[in-house]
């Protein structure tokens, strides 16, 4: 189980509604089922009641929520920590020192030749 999966995994749970839950990801509802479906084949559970008339958690599935929030969270944690430190000292960029030439312009610092 990816990250990936597990933050499609949450916010599905979180709505318990999938076109709202895709809606939030940014992804298609179908992509959404799918990713679930492998999750559920995956783990070899049910992570999502498919009886009941609105979709709910099965205690399986509401395990693996507390269980991927904590996962979830601990990256975000590590990716913070390993985060570059702001403050540095700023660089100009070394250019050449003149505007490009421009065609039909007459170079820039150079006298036009007199006849």
């Amino acid at each position: 189980m990816d990250h990936v999966q597990l933050r499609r995994f949450v916010a599905a749970a979180h709505h318990l509604h999938f076109a709202h839950a895709a809606r939030e990801l940014g992804i298609a509802r179908p992509a959404l089922i799918h990713a679930i479906r492998q999750m559920e084949a995956e783990l070899g559970v049910e992570l999502f009641d498919s009886a009941a008339t609105t979709t709910r958690l099965t205690p399986a599935g509401e395990e693996l929520l507390v269980d991927a929030e904590r996962r979830l969270e601990r990256s975000r944690e590590a990716a913070a920590a390993s985060a570059a430190k702001p403050g540095g000292k700023a660089k100009a960029s070394k250019g050449k020192g003149r505007a490009p030439a421009v065609k039909g312009e007459r170079k820039p610092g150079r006298p036009r030749q007199g006849r």
